[in-house]
């Protein structure tokens, strides 16, 4: 008997291991896994709709996950960025998620984040000029770009010999934005070969950054450089084609068209690109005005960030699938690439409204 009890008592002691051991287990993600740890998210403003969604979705499927989240948003201001990012630190953030207003502008306060230990992810803009940025999350730009520059080329018929010529003028992003870089390389290598065969003509001859990117991706600023090219080079010609980076760009484009009398049978809207999904330009592709918008789904975005976060908060290496291509001048910052893909008036509803990512009433 004695020795029965002896065992008992063993398979006690065990099972009150075991018990102790499953209390102490932190959870998987989807019970809440990130322990009330702070994580901060500093978003560059609410005045572009897109913001607005990678921010909410950040913080939901961080939250979702059991992390706190510290979310701000700067309003195009580099110093309100860098005193969010400082009230972070001081609050404990463990990561902070960064999509930048500047991406030369956060060197200081990035090395103050350094001193406390705490990773740095930048989110869809890269940072530049420091060492203190640990990973990179972004969309593949030069990706987006291509994307728009080969719908211009497939709607014209360019890719099966057409010759034109057509007129054609091209937009840049914000010329503080990395990505603008990416975005028009990428569009201007699929219309290089048809502007050089002279089937795409290019009347203001403006191609370079300098002289075709809009500060803050602004609809104003895009607005008024369309005035601007179609009083000098489109009174007696309609436009073709418009290589527009993003749909704020792309909303500024349209407002000029349609002063101009464009949507007429005699002046039809141009091909016009974008990128976001904007529900503004979402109607407007449904209504004819745009042609395309490059769709990033800021939820696979999210999550991937989050999969960082986790991996950070675990000690272990967060996946990435690019360890080349961004040199923030300082560094090769391993990145994280996600796949983008355009909608159109034909695919829109299968990708926008099917996936869950607007109601359709939100269209309308």
């Amino acid at each position: 008997m004695r020795k029965f009890v002896s065992i008992a008592a063993v398979f006690m002691l065990l099972a009150g291991l075991v018990t102790l051991a499953t209390s102490c287990t932190v959870p998987s993600r989807g019970g809440g896994g990130g322990g009330g740890v702070l994580i901060g998210v500093a978003m560059p403003t609410k005045s572009l709709q897109r913001w607005n969604q990678d921010g909410e979705h950040m913080k939901k499927q961080l939250e979702a996950a059991g992390y706190k989240v510290d979310l701000q948003y700067a309003e195009d201001s580099v110093e309100t960025q860098v005193s969010q990012i400082e009230n972070m630190i001081t609050k404990g953030a463990k990561v902070l998620v960064i999509a930048s207003i500047d991406g030369e502008a956060l060197k200081g306060v990035l090395e103050d984040a350094a001193k406390e230990g705490i990773k740095v992810i930048a989110y869809d803009r890269l940072i530049r000029g420091t060492e203190h940025v640990d990973y990179y999350a972004t969309f593949d730009n030069y990706k987006v770009g291509a994307l728009q520059g080969k719908y211009i080329v497939e709607a014209l018929g360019l890719d099966k010999g057409e010759k034109g010529p057509f007129t054609l003028e091209v937009f840049g992003g914000s010329p503080d934005d990395n990505n603008a870089y990416f975005v028009n390389d990428g569009g201007m290598d699929q219309l290089r070969p048809y502007i050089e065969s002279g089937a795409l003509v290019i009347k203001s001859g403006q191609v370079d950054m300098e002289q075709i990117a809009i500060k803050a991706w602004k609809s104003e600023g895009a607005q008024a450089r369309m005035d601007n090219l179609l009083t000098a080079y489109y009174s007696d010609e309609n436009i073709d084609a418009i290589l527009s980076p993003n749909d704020s760009i792309a909303a500024g484009i349209v407002a000029s068209l349609k002063a101009a009398g464009y949507g007429s049978p005699d002046k039809p809207f141009p091909i016009l690109t974008g990128q976001d999904c904007d529900i503004t330009n979402v109607k407007y592709l449904i209504a004819g005005e745009q042609s395309m918008s490059v769709f990033k789904d800021t939820r696979t975005l999210a999550s991937k960030v989050v999969g960082m976060v986790d991996a950070l908060m675990k000690g272990t290496e967060p996946e990435i699938n690019d360890t080349t291509t961004y040199d923030n001048g300082v560094k090769i910052v391993p990145s994280y690439l996600c796949e983008p893909v355009f909608a159109n008036a034909s695919n829109y509803k299968e990708l926008l409204i099917d996936s869950g990512y607007y109601k359709e009433e939100q269209l309308k």
